[in-house]
C-alpha cells in the first residue's frame, strides 16, 4: 500500500490505484456497503472480486473504498477485501458520519454519498454502484430522503447505477433530482429503470447510447462550470430482470413487514432487501449481482472514454 502525502487526512491508496494515478490510467470507484451490508459471505466476496475483474478487463483500475481502523482506503488489496467481507459490526458511512469514523479510528463501509466524497477527494470521477438511495415511500410523513441525492447535487462524480432502489418512491426521487439540477441519463433506453426491473413506468429525463457520449456530456458540464454529479441509469440485463409488476407485490409485502416491526432509519433498506430476498427465493440477489457487474462494465468504459 502507498500512503498519500497528507498531514491531516489519514488516507491510503492500494498499490494498484497508486500506480494508476502515477501513470494517469482510468480509475473506477466502488462502494463497500454492498460488501458488508448488501449480501452474505461468501457471495459478497465473490461479487466484489468479480466486479473488480470486470473493470480491469475493460482497461480501467478498480478502487474499492472503505474506512478501516480510522484510515480511508482508496482501493483495497485482495486480503483486505476478504477480511471486509467477513467483518461484523461495521459502520454504514454516509456524509454525516464518515469523518466521525476517521476521527474515532473506527471501521466503516461507504454508501453512495460517502464513496462520492472519497472518490472526489482522490481525483476519481467515475463510480459504479448497484442502486442509489432516494426518496422513501411515505417520505411526506417520515422525511426519509437519502443523502445520496444531495451528494449528487454537490459532488462532481459520474455515478453509474441501475436507478434508485425499487423499494423507494421513484417519481419523487426523480423530481428531487430535477429540483437539485442533477442530470439523469438512462443508458441506451428511453425508459427509466427500477433496479431489479428494466422499466419503472417512467420516461427517462435524458438518454445516451455510448460511453463516449456520456464522457462528452460530462466534459461540457465541466466547461460550463456546472457543479455536482451526473447520474447514469443502466438497465439490468434482460435475462436477469424481475418484471416491475411482480416486484411491486414483493415490495408491498416487505414494506408491510417493516411497518409492523417498526424498522426505521438506516435499518430500513437492509431489512427490506433481506425480506425481498426471501420472498423471491433468492432471485433478487442474482439480479442484484448481475446489475452491479453490468454497471461496473459500463463505468469502466466511461472512465476509459473520459481518459481519451
Amino acid at each position: 500500500m502507498t500512503k498519500a502525502i497528507s498531514p491531516l487526512l489519514p488516507i491510503v491508496y492500494s498499490k494498484e490505484v497508486a500506480a494508476a494515478k502515477v501513470r494517469g490510467a482510468p480509475i473506477v470507484a466502488l462502494e463497500s456497503t454492498i460488501i458488508t451490508h448488501g449480501m452474505p459471505f461468501p457471495g459478497n466476496l465473490e461479487m466484489a472480486r468479480s466486479v473488480e475483474t470486470i473493470i480491469r478487463e475493460q482497461g480501467a483500475v478498480p478502487a474499492t473504498i472503505a474506512v478501516i481502523d480510522g484510515i480511508l482506503h482508496i482501493g483495497l488489496e485482495d486480503a483486505q477485501i476478504a477480511a471486509l467481507a467477513q467483518m461484523t459490526g461495521v459502520m454504514k458511512l454516509s456524509r454525516a458520519d464518515i469523518a466521525f469514523a476517521l476521527a474515532e479510528r473506527r471501521s466503516g463501509a461507504t454508501t453512495v454519498a460517502a464513496t462520492m466524497i472519497a472518490a472526489s477527494r482522490a481525483g476519481i470521477s467515475v463510480f459504479a454502484t448497484g442502486g442509489i438511495g432516494g426518496v422513501h415511500r411515505g417520505a411526506e410523513e417520515s422525511l426519509d430522503i437519502s443523502a445520496d441525492l444531495e451528494e449528487l447535487a454537490r459532488t462532481p462524480v459520474i455515478v453509474v447505477s441501475a436507478g434508485p432502489k425499487a423499494i423507494l418512491d421513484i417519481p419523487k426521487t426523480l423530481e428531487f433530482l430535477e429540483t437539485r439540477g442533477v442530470p439523469v441519463v438512462t443508458y441506451d433506453s428511453e425508459e427509466f429503470p427500477a433496479f431489479w426491473s428494466r422499466n419503472s413506468g417512467l420516461r427517462s429525463p435524458l438518454s445516451l447510447s455510448s460511453p463516449a457520449a456520456i464522457a462528452n456530456f460530462q466534459r461540457m458540464r465541466e466547461q460550463l462550470g456546472i457543479e455536482g454529479g451526473l447520474l447514469i441509469a443502466n438497465p439490468v440485463p434482460e435475462e436477469y430482470e424481475i418484471p416491475r409488476e411482480e416486484m411491486e407485490i414483493y415490495i408491498g409485502r416487505a414494506l408491510a413487514s417493516a411497518e409492523r416491526e417498526e424498522v426505521t432509519g438506516k435499518d430500513v433498506t437492509p431489512f427490506l432487501l433481506d425480506n425481498i430476498f426471501h420472498l423471491t427465493a433468492g432471485r433478487s440477489l442474482k439480479t442484484n449481482v448481475a446489475l452491479v457487474e453490468n454497471n461496473a462494465r459500463l463505468a469502466a468504459e466511461i472512465a476509459v472514454a473520459m481518459n481519451d
